[in-house]
């Protein structure tokens, strides 16, 4: 009869337990409900494609062999796999955390011999005395009947929840600096087969007005001209077989080994681009960021531990309770008649202590730390998107004028080397369309990696999708 009161007195302590963190209510996102609008977004078209949501990166991604190397990535880079040891880590903390819930079944056997001089013998007789026992039961069980230990249990989940939304983070940073060294390898590549075409031409130049020195034809400063031509046009070989080299390095460091020199491109023409994705008209798929979940997990870990803060200023209760049996001899310990048991509640409350105060008025403080990061978070967020927004909204038409400009400029260039040899014109008016040529074509380069790597950029920053 005693055990069945023991028991429902502890059922019911647990299960009555109430909890004193705050309620916790979704603060306001800080930014425009809709994404800006100007001359700069007149072009971006918010309906069209699949929200990156909804699109995995195997989806987006439809370049081939930028998907092996990412997929070598995810598999081998180390921020990744730290990034994942550190969502084992908080689960394992919130397991343990978890368990302070729930009473701990312990054995405890002990054993003792002692002699007892007569004169503190209560018999008056000297002699040995022993004593043996064998003991199951609850040893200081915390009763949560104000919710503390459950508080911190909401923390450790709250906080291991995050770790797993930064690890998606890491994972979306992971597959966008991939995509991106890889356009930025391939860019490179392609100038620098630029480069060498230019050097070939320039070569040409220098050996055609050399020959026309020689007979008398040529000054011999256009000859000095044609050679720093030349020169330049070995420099600009050297310098991108230098960044070329250097963005395979980083593409090795990002996957984690060295890639087979057959996974990657030869120039931008050989990149199969992303697929189209749209933004959506409402500015409320930020809130589906990995980092943005992650900030509003740590928020409301930081109200959890408000509750246990608050917890702190009212009793803790705890219980030891045992049953086994006892004997002073080892050969009856387990006869019947021996048995014993211990009920021992305990309460604690605490009456000075300004520990409690500051605990609590800290909590306060983090919680108002923790919503002005979130805020942060979701307005950087908004600017990274409204900036990836802009240059996609202008990127086609600078693309299109670029390529206006580099049609002109092959025909300017083409002129004045036929005005040129036909002697109609001196040998400036050629090095002058040649680098305005070489110049534009750089340029055309370069926004054809704006555009790929922004296309890139905007999946990460609108929050990516599911593996």
């Amino acid at each position: 009869m005693n055990k069945v009161i023991i028991f429902t007195f502890l059922v019911f302590f647990f299960i009555t337990g109430c909890s004193m963190a705050p309620k916790y209510t979704k603060p306001q996102a800080p930014i425009p409900k809709q994404w800006p609008e100007g001359d700069a977004y007149k072009n971006v078209k918010k309906q069209e494609g699949e929200l990156p949501t909804e699109l995995k990166w195997q989806e987006f991604i439809n370049d081939k062999r930028l998907q092996k190397i990412i997929e070598m990535a995810l598999k081998n880079n180390r921020d990744l796999r730290l990034a994942a040891l550190n969502v084992e880590r908080a689960r394992a903390y919130y397991n343990i955390q978890r368990a302070e819930l729930l009473p701990a079944l312990d054995v405890a056997a002990a054993g003792s011999r002692q002699r007892v001089p007569y004169d503190l013998s209560s018999k008056k007789v000297s002699g040995v005395v022993e004593q043996y026992s064998v003991n199951l039961g609850l040893l200081s069980w915390e009763i949560d009947f104000f919710g503390r230990i459950k508080s911190l249990t909401d923390r450790a989940l709250e906080e291991y929840l995050a770790t797993k939304e930064a690890h998606q983070s890491a994972k979306i940073t992971i597959i966008a600096s991939c995509a991106s060294a890889y356009l930025t390898y391939a860019a490179d590549k392609e100038n620098l087969s630029n480069a060498y075409a230019t050097l070939k031409a320039q070569q040409q130049i220098y050996d055609l007005i050399k020959k026309r020195y020689e007979v008398g034809l040529a000054s011999e400063l256009d000859l000095y001209r044609a050679q720093t031509q030349v020169d330049a046009a070995k420099q600009e070989v050297s310098t991108y077989t230098q960044l070329v080299a250097q963005n395979e390095n980083v593409l090795n460091l990002i996957v984690g080994e060295a890639l087979d020199k057959g996974l990657l491109p030869e120039g931008l023409k050989d990149v199969v681009p992303p697929k189209d994705i749209s933004p959506g008209l409402s500015s409320e798929i930020l809130l589906r960021r990995p980092d943005i979940m992650a900030a509003e997990h740590y928020l409301k870990a930081v109200n959890a531990m408000i509750g246990a803060a608050r917890a702190a200023f009212f009793p803790r209760i705890s219980l030891t309770t045992t049953m086994g049996t006892a004997s002073s001899e080892l050969s009856r310990l387990f006869r019947s008649g021996q048995e014993t048991w211990n009920f021992s509640p305990q309460i604690t409350m605490p009456v000075f202590d300004t520990r409690v105060w500051a605990a609590y008025k800290a909590t306060k403080v983090e919680r108002e730390y923790a919503l002005a990061q979130y805020e942060k978070t979701i307005q950087t967020a908004f600017k990274e998107v409204a900036d990836t927004l802009a240059v996609k909204g202008t990127v086609d038409e600078q693309l299109s004028a670029q390529n206006s400009l580099v049609d002109a400029m092959e025909k300017a260039y083409q002129l004045a080397s036929a005005r040129y040899t036909k002697g109609l014109d001196s040998y400036l008016g050629v090095l002058d369309a040649q680098r305005s040529l070489i110049n534009a074509q750089k340029q055309l380069v370069a926004l054809k990696l704006a555009k790929l790597t922004n296309h890139v950029r905007l999946y990460a920053v609108l929050g990516g999708g599911s593996d």
